[in-house]
């Protein structure tokens, strides 16, 4: 796959809830603009029902990603084989699609990986033609676990200026592999645009790590920061493309702009990974 720089991500919208008119003007203005990856996954709300509903048409224009493994809507428990292949068929239901162009595990623990139960469903959902590839969707040691394995095609970790665990932890073993790699919250979910302390369990890592980080970035105004830490993201040896999610078309836009920017200066690049490599503590880990 000759996937773009930047892919959009499906989690905002399904949560969200978002309407079809804006999720068909968002997308499709993305794909004329030219992102050709569009990563979901069955338990993101509305999320997978908006992509077909507004792209299915345009199936060709892009490849299509998602993942597997909760519960949502069936009585089974998380994780559990039966589980895995009905979502997978949910989710071509879903997204008007006779095929997927990947299905990834969506956070699995290592445990249950070393199980092998969850990769042979994947598995033979690529023998059936379900999807043409199969990925792993983590962080940390289960990270470096699926890519040890060697059953998966590509990673999804995550990836930025909070969090850079992956970046020697599990990247270059990846990377020497061949897997294709997917960089998550390629902008610590911009945690310090609002200069207040995030309401969010989810949000809230990043925003303490980034007050011990004080990159001097960050100082400056939000498309200047915002560009920076994208195009760090982007710099990562091994990084073939970042997902971003958002409701604002004009955002999209921006951070499409800021991509074509290129690569940071490698000055700037491996000052990013000096302050990381001397004020993270031992707990900093990937987060989901």
């Amino acid at each position: 796959m000759h996937v773009s720089v930047l892919g959009f991500g499906g989690a905002e919208i399904g949560y969200a809830e978002a309407s079809a008119r804006l999720v068909a003007h968002l997308l499709n203005s993305a794909l004329d603009a030219g992102l050709n990856v569009i990563d979901t996954a069955e338990c993101y709300g509305t999320g997978e029902e908006l992509i077909g509903k507004t792209v299915a048409h345009r199936r060709k224009d892009y490849y299509l990603l998602t993942k597997c493994g909760h519960a949502d809507g069936f009585r089974l428990p998380d994780w559990n084989p039966r589980l895995l292949e009905k979502t997978i068929d949910r989710s071509l239901k879903r997204l008007r699609t006779d095929y997927l162009d990947a299905v990834q595990l969506h956070s699995c623990s290592e445990p249950i990986l070393g199980q092998g139960e969850v990769i042979d469903v994947l598995q033979r959902a690529r023998e059936a033609g379900k999807t043409r590839y199969i990925g792993y969707s983590g962080d940390s040691r289960a990270a470096l676990y699926a890519v040890r394995c060697g059953a998966f095609d590509l990673l999804q970790i995550s990836v930025n200026i909070a969090d850079q665990e992956a970046i020697d932890l599990v990247l270059p073993e990846a990377k020497a592999r061949g897997l294709g790699i997917i960089a998550k919250r390629p902008i610590a979910n911009a945690v310090w645009r609002t200069g207040k302390k995030p309401d969010s369990w989810y949000e809230y890592p990043y925003w303490e790590r980034l007050r011990t980080l004080q990159y001097d970035f960050l100082k400056s105004d939000l498309d200047t920061a915002v560009s920076t830490a994208l195009r760090f993201t982007s710099s990562v040896p091994g990084v073939h493309t970042a997902i971003v999610g958002t409701m604002n078309p004009i955002r999209w836009q921006q951070n499409a702009a800021f991509v074509a920017e290129g690569t940071l200066p490698k000055t700037q690049y491996a000052a990013i990974r000096a302050r990381w490599s001397a004020v993270a503590g031992a707990d900093w880990v990937g987060q989901e």
